[in-house]
């Protein structure tokens, strides 16, 4: 269990209470003299801490009021550079992991929707058939961070015809443009509605997913990817009864067809952890990145990509990382110091894709990705490498109950 992990999650009244039982252990070490000064401290920084929560909030008010009324992509463009850029300066003040994709999430989901609104405005005709825009990735996993790209499908309704399916590739090829316009970058992996792969009716849909989870892709390796990504998707605009319709049936795959599931599991339980000699943090040893890791491939998505297999299997119906664990967690499929252990490993390695992130963004580097151990402090070094160990557990557990040889 690494150093530092998080208690249980707390009502609001027993954590303020938690706290003031610790300043009143504190008191009878300092002199009256000292008290007075403490105390007083104390409260100047809460109320100096909340003001500054304040005004991020208030500032974040104007900007999200504003959406719904903008008229132009230009107008959306500048309101997500705001946003963007006043979620960095609430993270860098608070380093609150959760805060950051909840804020994103939220903003970039409207964000969306308005710019749905606006290309819906464009097309020569109304939309023959409902349709629902459906989010997937880390977007679809609500944790959103402060560089985004797209990663959309769409669902129509059934009862169309070659018509309603052209009205939709045109409807699509619009919006991802529009979306790229107002700061989503397209996905370099073609994860968007323009490609005929990421859109379709409900019923193409379910044609689709019955072909990915029976393995009948020619490209084993694009068909296992396809069923991780679709795995994590969530409503964000449209018809929200089309949305559930497509995302119940999305969910009902790991249930229905196991050999999917496990063929999914052996991937997850195959991915290299950034773990060397001793169980050592493992940087590179030449090149470009000599003495760094690659945070994503070799740290945070193995921990996203294991906490997945475990919660589809359980039949978990939440996506985000953390849910899942605390759902794990209730439903015995995780111990507590397991469980708390994997959410705090999931925020040290995620808040250190996001200050990476920050680097980028201030242009202090161009990497987003690679991370060098040695510049943290020891402490949080080990915290790293504790996160490491844990997700290295979490892939023993899964090859066991997978039974992966």
């Amino acid at each position: 269990m690494p150093p530092h992990s998080p208690p249980p999650p707390l009502a609001e009244s027993d954590l303020i209470q938690g706290l003031m039982d610790r300043v009143h252990a504190f008191l009878p070490l300092l002199d009256l003299s000292e008290m007075t000064p403490l105390l007083e401290g104390i409260r100047a920084t809460a109320q100096q801490e909340l003001a500054q929560l304040r005004s991020f909030s208030s500032r974040e008010a104007d900007l999200l009021g504003a959406i719904p009324g903008t008229g132009s992509y230009t107008e959306l463009l500048a309101l997500h550079e705001e946003l963007n850029h006043l979620e960095m300066e609430r993270f860098l003040r608070f380093f609150s992991v959760p805060a950051l994709h909840e804020n994103c999430t939220h903003y970039r989901d409207l964000l969306a929707r308005r710019a749905q609104e606006l290309v819906l405005r464009e097309m020569p005709t109304c939309a023959p058939l409902p349709f629902a825009l459906i989010s997937m990735g880390s977007d679809g996993r609500e944790e959103q961070t402060l560089i985004t790209d797209q990663d959309y499908l769409i669902v129509y309704g059934d009862g169309g015809d070659d018509e309603a399916d052209a009205w939709f590739r045109d409807y699509a090829l619009i919006l991802v443009e529009r979306l790229a316009e107002i700061g989503f970058k397209k996905c370099t992996g073609g994860i968007m509605p323009s490609n005929d792969n990421w859109r379709g009716s409900l019923s193409q849909w379910q044609r689709r997913l019955l072909s990915i989870v029976r393995y009948e892709c020619e490209d084993m390796g694009k068909n296992l990817m396809d069923l991780i990504v679709i795995s994590d998707a969530r409503y964000v605009a449209g018809d929200l009864a089309l949305a559930d319709e497509l995302v119940n049936r999305i969910r009902s795959l790991g249930q229905d067809y196991f050999i999917a599931l496990w063929g999914m599991a052996k991937a997850a339980t195959e991915m290299r952890l950034a773990l060397g000699f001793l169980k050592r943090i493992w940087t590179e040893g030449s090149g470009e990145h000599k003495g760094e890791f690659n945070l994503k491939l070799l740290a945070w998505a193995p921990l996203v990509m294991n906490v997945r297999i475990l919660a589809i299997n359980q039949g978990i119906p939440a996506t985000s990382t953390v849910r899942r664990i605390e759902h794990l967690q209730r439903e015995r499929s995780l111990s507590q110091a397991t469980a708390q252990g994997l959410i705090e490993a999931y925020r040290i390695l995620t808040k250190h894709r996001i200050l990476l992130q920050v680097k980028v963004i201030k242009g202090i580097q161009s990497d987003a990705y690679h991370l060098n151990p040695y510049t943290l402090d020891k402490d949080e070094r080990e915290r790293v490498r504790q996160a490491l160990l844990l997700i290295e557990e979490l892939q023993k557990i899964i090859h066991t109950n997978f039974s992966i040889m």
